[in-house]
């Protein structure tokens, strides 16, 4: 336990304690002021141990600074809630305070591994390589570490390897370069100015008779490792009879200390770039004894007698912060020298054991741990910016470690280096830990142990769990590494570490005692002997005050994990230090379960607080926690149930609001300032303080000169790092967006559905308000970082220095704190944006990548307006210069008018006009169109003037301003369309047969306007054409606005009427176009037939389209009508061509003739009567009986007739081509025009009238099966063609009697075996096609059902037994191949049927 005696046992010897002198360093929580520890503050914590100091936001102090700064914006609110959580954080107990003058022995060894405050990560083998050499050697090997290399080394006799031990297959790096065998060997900074800039480092090797300096660099390599080279320095010392075993640096002075192991005394090489006189390049001074010098010879007296053996220095530690060197000697004496200038150093205090043990002895009444025969093992400076007393942390050969303070004449060595101590003295002692259960030891004597003050726990004197201790290392901030050799026999050590829990240390549980001085504590087994311990990760400082240094929590988020480095003599260790966002991630890992998780999350908030908590659980739930993976590398935990736990546990556990009803006394405040926010409010202030807070009061720039004088500027930050920040802050502000809804605060209005009480519903507004300013805070910050890495992307430079004078400073002092929260810090912004634009413009460059960059990275941090109209007006300004006329003018013509739609929203009237005013000087008359339109659109995007419009125009409207600001706009184009007509009008439209400039601008500017979707503007510009006697104009425009004038114009008006579906059409309106064209088919206007059947066929294809918000069933009605008007309009349009080249109607009669059909489209009836039959045209007659739905079987057989023999007369007569092929295709052409109707193209009548007509007039002139090929080329499906020659075939009718009737049976079984062969293909009963199979084959069987059903197939099976009689009677040799064809077929069909 860790207490301040306010009355010391015994007066402290050398301690000038009643000096009357004030201490500057009062920061120790037991003086802090009373507010902070005030009952009230912790009576309204939730779940928080008592004492726990919360963000200032939560104290009463914090309440009234709400309530001065009511009207403050939420971002401001925000930024100050950030401010007071940093504040608080830098309250963090300096080490002083906890570490004070007593004796403690507060250790927390958590069973679970899931709570050990440090990991293993790694340990990397020796290299083979390694112990190659060392079996070569013959006198002596040491080992060490340069940890912050990642470097490890091995003495073997003379020579020196280094290795990265890092890499799996390292090369040895050696220096083998003299013949002594290595003594001690020590990696130092070397002195500024004296080598070059790349060596990095120097490594002093001492050996039996000199000391070498061999210079080291340090490279990054491509795969991030480190790349170390060696560099002979030829500087070197002589150091014979010395055995120097002991070295040391001043990484501040670049001074090099050693020691040897002759004497007790302490030596220094000296070194220099170059020889001076009476002073070589490298020497040694003797600090201890001043009367030898350099040059005196060392004696030994061991030969002359037996003696003790010579005490001499076994460690030496560099404390730069305090300008002193400590030593240890053989005898544990504790030296203190002070670094001074000019290579001096002085021995200011000398601190025996037996008068530390003297110090102790006023402490404590007695130990076995600290009794003569104890020793000291190892010395660990502690620096100034982490305690201002305490100066340096012994550790004995018992485990305890002695923190001892220097003082001075006048008081405490405040860190003042110009001024040496002159005493020391023990301040406290942290004994061991409890020994391990089950170790053999004997357990403590009630008798043995000391009660600490107020009833605090007992501090255990006589614990040996630690003992022997034979080293032991600190690191800052009070990391304990102490290496004990349990079993004697085995040349292994037991590692102990432990670290002060910050957590416990910022938030003591009880207010009432003194902060203890807790510390995590565990065991690891190395299995090996320790040879070196480093610090392979930077030093830690959390600030660089004591206050506040040690507060890990704050920066466990922001700066790297502490990894500590151990070799061993058989590999190299990495321990990995546990940040609490790690510990919390591993207990919910192996909690054991949602029970014990819960307990966890209690213990949590048992020790540290429910802010602290909820701040851990939202960092693990945004993916901070990190864990060693089974391949012993550090990953974060992306465990689902993980990150689901702690997303729970943040929501769960937050607590409530409490609004503090004793603090309501002046009822002008608003109840909601008094509103104490959760303990989640709290933890995420907590959480995005520690995020930012490495840049939250840091510059964004900052300036330096270059060698040749020039100015640079640099991040403070680096870039990645800020880069980073936005990263880790975009989780959160995703986690939030997606947890919102069931967060108290975030959730929305409905949250306040569930208060039952009017206190409920204020701290819910309050809650709201606090954690709302939180995520807009959020949203800025990463807005805010977007802007920076905009701004480095760009030659800062020379932005800073176009910048004002005043503007400058101004920037050169502004902090990411001003630049994310304050109107200041975004008008410095806009300035920056500006000189952007300007560095952009004179360099020719693009300045819309800079724009389109802030638009769309921080649109809302800084508009990019201004730099938009700036650029376009630069365009401007170039293309005048290039000239309007060349390819380039029109380019930055194009870019302006660009960039001025972008902004067309905030553009000015003044800005429209004199942008309109020079594009129509420029002849870009389309630009000046098109950027008034989207001007007037912006300043109405509600189009309210429209609706002003639609209700009569009223006046005292508001919306007619609008109008009114719209009509400014469309004046100008009306200006424009003048100055575009008046110079068109002055040149001619082409030259050569191309069209001039001015009229390519003139037809530009008009697309523009057709196009053009403002309806207001269309409206506005149909009046002024009517003002102007422009009516002609109407037609030109390209625009659905339009149509109305069309429409009443086209009732009187072919040409309006033509235009206007051509409108409809071309903006895919086919359904009215299709109205429209039909009407002018039937219209009286004067239009040739050819003309009407034009506008029936385009209406009988836009009908027939799909046209969107057009019934289907209204397009088929139309559809209906189109066709059947389409087909009487064909037919009159074939008795036109046919009267016309008639040279039977006389030349007097035939124009007349012509006249009359040659317009309006007649009826059938008309054209049947008058025109078709008078002429005899019988296929016409047939089509008009088709198209009036004729079915009178007499006139249809009778028109037939007449057409076999007409066609027949015709064709004998021109002597070409045989009667029967015209016959033919006269029948295939009217059966496709007639579609096989069964009323016009019966079969019944149409198959025996050819076949007779085969028999009787072509008789052997063609192809026997001529007529069935005709019926079958037009697809006539085969069983009504079977039907009909079945009936002519059974019926036995002249003239197909005797042996005419083989005739009708061969075509019978010619189409049997044609829907044979087709059904064998899978054509089953359809109809014909094709040559097929000839007569001479059947084909295969396929997988179709064969003639479309048994019923049929048995049907056809004795239509084939019958024809096969008559076939057979005949006797001939072609007959006799049809009969075995017919039997062929009905073994075929038969078999199938079976």
């Amino acid at each position: 336990m860790s207490f301040t005696m306010q009355t010391p046992q015994r007066p402290l010897p050398g301690a000038f304690l009643a000096t009357p002198a004030v201490s500057r360093y009062q920061s120790g929580p037991a003086l802090q002021p009373p507010a902070l520890r005030s009952n009230s503050s912790t009576s309204l914590r939730n779940d928080v141990p008592a004492g726990t100091v919360s963000a200032p936001a939560q104290s009463s102090a914090g309440a009234l600074t709400q309530n001065l700064s009511k009207e403050m914006k939420p971002v401001e609110r925000a930024a100050r809630t950030i401010n007071e959580t940093l504040t608080q954080e830098m309250r963090y107990p300096e080490l002083d305070s906890y570490v004070g003058q007593g004796i403690s022995s507060d250790y927390d060894l958590p069973a679970s591994s899931a709570w050990a405050p440090f990991q293993k990560v790694n340990m990397y083998d020796i290299p083979d390589k390694i112990f190659e050499q060392y079996n070569k050697a013959q006198v002596s090997t040491m080992m060490g570490l340069f940890a912050e290399l990642n470097h490890a080394w091995i003495s073997i006799d003379n020579a020196l390897y280094l290795w990265d031990y890092t890499h799996p297959s390292p090369e040895l790096i050696g220096f083998e370069d003299q013949p002594n065998t290595i003594t001690a060997v020590k990696l130092v900074v070397p002195r500024a100015g004296v080598f070059v800039a790349a060596i990095t480092h120097l490594l002093v090797v001492a050996t039996t008779s000199d000391m070498f300096l061999v210079g080291l660099s340090c490279q990054a390599g491509s795969a991030g490792d480190k790349v170390v080279s060696l560099y002979q320095t030829r500087m070197q010392i002589s150091n014979k009879g010395m055995d120097v075993n002991v070295i040391a640096g001043s990484a501040k002075t670049g001074r090099i200390f050693f020691s040897g192991k002759a004497d007790n005394d302490v030596y220094e090489l000296t070194y220099q770039q170059e020889e001076r006189w009476f002073q070589n390049r490298c020497g040694k001074i003797n600090h201890t004894t001043k009367g030898f010098t350099v040059l005196a010879p060392t004696f030994s007296f061991s030969s002359f007698g037996q003696k003790a053996p010579q005490e001499h220095v076994v460690q030496m530690v560099v404390d730069d912060t305090r300008n002193l060197l400590y030593t240890l000697s053989s005898r544990s004496t504790i030296r203190t020298f002070h670094i001074k200038a000019n290579n001096t150093l002085d021995l200011v205090i000398t601190r025996t054991l037996s008068g530390i043990f003297g110090n102790v002895a006023h402490m404590i009444s007695r130990s076995d741990l600290l009794i003569p025969g104890t020793s000291i093992v190892s010395i660990s400076p502690i620096p100034a910016q982490e305690a201002s007393k305490l100066h340096l942390m012994a550790t004995t050969s018992t485990g305890c470690r002695l923190f001892l303070s220097a003082t001075a004449s006048y008081g405490w060595s405040l860190g003042d280096n110009t001024s040496a101590p002159t005493s020391m003295q023990v301040q406290h002692v942290k004994f061991p830990p409890p020994e391990l259960p089950g170790s053999g030891q004997p357990q403590q004597a009630p008798s043995n142990q000391l009660m600490g003050y107020s009833g605090s726990p007992s501090v255990n004197l006589q614990s040996k769990s630690l003992k022997p201790t034979r080293s032991a290392f600190r690191f800052s901030p009070g990391y304990f590494l102490c290496f004990v050799p349990k079993d004697p026999q085995a040349a292994t050590d037991t590692l102990f570490l432990s670290s002060p829990d910050s957590g416990r240390i910022a938030r003591p549980q009880d207010s009432s005692q003194l902060t203890r001085y807790s510390e995590f504590g565990t065991w690891l087994s190395l299995g090996s002997r320790a040879e070196d311990v480093g610090l392979a990760s930077p030093a830690f400082y959390a600030a660089s005050t004591p206050t506040g240094f040690g507060n890990e929590l704050a920066v466990q988020y922001d700066k790297p994990v502490p990894e500590i480095v151990i070799l061993t003599n058989t590999g190299v260790h990495t321990i990995r230090r546990r940040r609490l966002v790690d510990i919390f991630a591993a207990a919910i890992r192996y909690g054991g379960g949602d029970e014990g998780l819960e307990g966890e999350i209690k213990k949590f908030i048992r020790l540290y607080g429910r802010g602290e908590t909820l701040a851990t659980a939202l960092a693990v739930a945004c993916g901070q926690g990190s864990d060693v993976a089974s391949d012993s590398r550090v990953a974060r935990i992306t465990d689902p149930e993980v990150l689901e736990y702690a997303r729970k546990a943040f929501i769960e556990f937050g607590g409530k609001p409490i609004l503090n009803e004793n603090s309501v006394v002046d009822q002008t405040i608003p109840a909601v300032d008094n509103v104490r926010p959760s303990p989640r409010h709290e933890g995420l202030s907590l959480y995005i303080s520690r995020l930012v807070r490495s840049i939250w009061k840091a510059p964004i720039i900052q300036e330096s000169v270059t060698p040749l004088g020039g100015l640079a500027v640099a991040p403070t930050v680096k870039l990645s790092k800020i880069q980073d920040i936005q990263r880790e802050l975009t989780k959160l502000q995703e986690f939030l967006n997606a947890n919102k809804s069931f967060i108290d605060g975030l959730a929305g209005p409905e949250a306040l559905g569930q208060a039952r009480t009017k206190q409920d519903e204020v701290a819910l507004q309050a809650e709201h308000r606090a954690l709302h300013s939180l995520v807009l805070l959020i949203s800025d910050i990463i807005e805010g970082i977007s802007f920076v890495l905009v701004l480095f992307d760009e030659r800062v430079d020379e932005i800073v220095l176009s910048l004002p004078d005043t503007i400058r400073q101004q920037v050169r002092q502004m902090n990411y704190e001003g630049l994310f929260c304050t109107s200041a810090g975004k008008d410095l912004a806009k300035e920056l944006v500006k000189a952007i634009v300007n560095r952009n413009i004179a360099n020719g460059s693009n300045v819309d990548t800079i724009a389109e960059a802030l638009r769309r990275r921080c649109g809302s941090f800084c508009s990019a307006d201004d730099v938009v109209i700036f650029k376009a007006q630069e365009q401007l300004k170039k293309a005048s210069e290039a000239g309007s006329t060349s390819e380039f003018g029109r380019n930055l013509l194009n870019e302006s008018l660009r960039l001025f739609q972008q902004v067309a929203a905030s553009l000015s009237m003044e800005h429209l006009h004199g942008a309109v005013q020079q594009f129509a000087a420029m002849a870009f008359y389309a630009g000046a169109i098109q950027l008034a339109l989207n001007v007037a659109k912006e300043s109405d995007r509600g189009n309210r003037a429209l609706t002003w419009i639609a209700d009569g125009r009223p006046e005292q409207d508001p919306r007619k301003a609008l109008f009114e600001t719209r009509k400014r706009c469309y004046d100008m184009i009306h200006q424009v369309i003048s100055v575009v007509d008046d110079v068109s009008s002055r040149e001619p439209e082409k030259i050569d047969g191309l069209y001039t400039s001015t009229a390519k601008r003139r037809n530009e500017a008009y697309n523009v306007i057709d196009n053009s979707d403002d309806e207001v503007f269309q409206t506005d510009l149909y009046d002024w054409y009517l003002s102007q006697g422009w009516s002609e104009r109407l037609l030109e425009v390209r625009s659905p606005y339009i149509i109305t004038y069309l429409q009443r114009k086209s009732a009187d008006d072919f040409a309006h009427a033509d235009l206007l579906w051509k409108y409809y059409a071309r903006t895919d309106r086919l359904y009215e176009a299709a109205a429209v064209q039909l009407q002018l088919a039937k219209s009286g206007f004067a239009l040739p037939l050819e003309a009407r059947i034009e506008y029936l066929s385009r209406a009988k294809a836009n009908a027939s389209t799909y046209s969107p918000g057009v019934a289907r069933q209204s397009r088929q009605v139309m559809l209906h009508e189109v066709s059947d008007l389409l087909d009487v309009a064909n037919i009159q349009d074939d008795l036109l061509h046919r009267l016309k080249a008639d040279s039977r109607i006389s030349p007097e009669r035939k124009p007349q003739v012509v006249k009359e059909l040659d317009g309006p489209i007649l009826s059938l009836t008309e054209l049947y009567n008058k025109y078709a039959d008078p002429g005899s045209y019988f296929d016409l007659c047939l089509l008009i009986f088709q198209g009036a739905d004729h079915r009178n079987p007499a006139d249809i057989s009778a028109t037939w007739q007449s057409l076999l023999e007409q066609t027949h007369a015709e064709t004998v007569e021109r002597g070409e081509p045989q009667p029967y092929e015209a016959v033919a295709e006269q029948v295939r052409s009217l059966g496709g025009r007639l579609n096989l109707s069964e009323s016009t193209f019966p079969l019944s009548t149409l198959v025996p009238m050819l076949e007779r007509y085969a028999l009787e007039y072509q008789r052997n002139v063609g192809p026997a099966t001529w007529v069935l090929d005709t019926f079958l080329d037009l697809h006539v499906p085969f069983e009504p063609l079977l039907a009909v020659l079945e009936a002519l075939f059974y019926n036995d009718e002249a003239p197909f009697q005797g042996r005419n009737r083989r005739i009708i049976a061969a075509d019978v079984l010619y189409l049997v075996q044609r829907w044979y062969q087709s059904s064998a293909r899978g054509g089953g009963g359809g109809g014909g096609g094709g040559a097929g199979t000839g007569a001479g084959g059947i084909g295969g069987a396929g997988g179709g059902r064969l003639f479309g059903g048994d019923a049929v197939a048995v049907g056809v099976a004795q239509t084939l037994a019958a024809v096969q009689q008559v076939l057979a009677r005949g006797g001939g040799g072609e007959d006799a191949e049809a009969v075995e064809l017919c039997q062929t077929l009905r073994v075929r069909i038969e078999q199938t049927l079976r």
